[in-house]
């Protein structure tokens, strides 16, 4: 059983919901390993003056991050608890310049999107994600809180009509660290000026979403959805991706959330 079923808090109002993203509310699949993607983006590193063979640029891509992502391991050895993140904007940025191209912002956009383009199948909203989150932002507010890339992340929110219908947006890429690293969590609680033991966080995964918002003191309801992680057998306070029963569930005219059972 798990701890949020175990509670059973009864009715009570909470002041803010924080949410995930990718597989809560936005089901998405991707493949940054196939061909046509390294293909398609030395082509395009080629336009921007930037000589690069396709299975080069994929190996010097996946070099650069495992050095970006080792750099911040250190630079947080010493903080209890911490998942560094690293922001693609300056590999990509690296990788021109490996090249002799000095990036601007506007060339690392353009080569973000393409990327993100290449490397998806499909990217669609859960049916229900928008009225879930109308009806929680009648009762408080309503944050986002994602493990993501801002470059690709920000761009779909805005594809998707989303970035209005949160309080807040809060990616790891930009904090530099990812749940379910605890400054991640209290970052968003600061600058909103939220209570942990008022809040509620909701994702799909029992380590990140779940655990990760209980160690500052928050609640959480996890649900399995298909993006869920596959080792994670336990820990899911609801099994299916629904969100129209998950807004029942959550959800008072008066109170703002009864019971979660």
């Amino acid at each position: 059983m798990s701890q949020a079923m175990a509670r059973n808090p009864g009715p009570r109002r909470y002041d803010a919901f924080l949410l995930d993203l990718y597989g809560t509310l936005v089901d998405i699949h991707t493949d940054e390993n196939q061909p046509s993607l390294w293909k398609r983006l030395a082509g395009f590193a080629v336009s921007g003056g930037a000589q690069w063979e396709a299975e080069a640029l994929h190996r010097a891509y996946l070099d650069a991050v495992e050095r970006e992502e080792a750099r911040l391991r250190l630079r947080d050895r010493s903080i209890p608890g911490a998942r560094p993140e690293i922001d693609l904007a300056p590999v990509f940025a690296g990788l021109y310049a490996a090249r002799g191209v000095a990036a601007d912002e506007r060339l690392i956009a353009e080569t973000a999107r393409l990327f993100r383009a290449a490397s998806t199948t499909h990217l669609r909203l859960y049916a229900g994600a928008k009225e879930l989150l109308a009806a929680l932002r009648r009762q408080g507010k309503v944050i986002l809180l994602s493990n993501a890339q801002s470059l690709f992340t920000r761009p779909e929110l805005e594809e998707l009509s989303l970035s209005a219908c949160f309080d807040g947006i809060y990616i790891s890429s930009e904090a530099g660290c990812k749940k379910p690293d605890p400054r991640f969590f209290r970052l968003a609680l600061k600058r909103e000026g939220l209570e942990a033991g008022r809040c509620l966080m909701i994702g799909n995964d029992p380590l990140c979403d779940g655990e990760g918002a209980r160690t500052v003191g928050m609640e959480a309801w996890v649900i399995r959805s298909a993006l869920s992680p596959r080792e994670l057998a336990e820990g899911y306070d609801q099994e299916g991706m629904d969100l129209r029963r998950l807004r029942k569930r959550l959800t008072d005219a008066e109170f703002g959330v009864r019971n979660l059972e």
